[in-house]
């Protein structure tokens, strides 16, 4: 009798390790998928992932940043606007919201927080420069071209390889006309990314200034 409740306790055990096992292994799956650009799919593991845990902060996180890669930006409002209920202070979801509401034209909403995020979040975080980006096209947008020099000048220092970034800080002084550093800007662009049309243009223009 006792070897069998022992042999019971034992199998008991091992499919509660079995199952939090593949929930972790379902987590990095998800996230894994989002990452080899397979949005729809990291998605459905994401929404599993909540329906058997409400409380997962992870797959919260990685649902919205799949949505708004899939270019589903209410859906992802909706999500992190729900997620935020749960977990109000989490930088990432303060990050994915702000884009959310950035690619809907919502730019007061998505700039306050944006600067929420930069004013909370790690400068080590993954998307700290990214979020300056976004605040740099939004005063574009809103044609304050040197706050946008300011964000963009920014993102730049935090990842310097993205020849868009470059192009649009390049427009931004170039809108200050304040030539002479927006050929610096679009030279950086050209850099990256020769074939570059808007950067090759706005070069020229800022040149016949000189």
């Amino acid at each position: 009798m006792k070897d069998y409740i022992r042999n019971l306790l034992c199998c008991v055990f091992f499919a509660l390790c079995c199952s939090v096992f593949a929930q972790q292994v379902e987590r990095k799956d998800a996230l894994k998928l989002y990452n080899a650009d397979q949005y729809e799919e990291a998605i459905e593991v994401c929404e599993k992932e909540i329906a058997a845990n409400p409380d997962s902060l992870d797959s919260y996180c990685v649902l919205c940043w799949a949505l708004v890669a899939n270019k589903q930006y209410m859906a992802a409002e909706e999500r992190a606007t729900k997620a935020r209920e749960l977990f109000p202070y989490d930088v990432r979801l303060i990050e994915v919201l702000a884009e959310s509401k950035f690619y809907q034209g919502k730019n007061r909403e998505a700039l306050a927080l944006f600067q929420k995020y930069v004013s909370t979040a790690p400068e080590s975080a993954t998307r700290y420069g990214r979020a300056y980006f976004f605040m740099g096209e939004i005063y574009i947008r809103q044609s304050q071209f040197n706050h946008a020099d300011i964000a963009l000048t920014t993102s730049v220092r935090y990842d310097s390889l993205r020849y868009y970034w470059w192009s649009q800080l390049g427009y931004a002084r170039e809108m200050c006309k304040n030539y002479q550093t927006a050929i610096i800007a679009y030279n950086k662009a050209l850099s990256i990314n020769p074939g570059d049309y808007d950067s090759t243009r706005g070069k020229a223009r800022c040149e016949s200034h000189l």
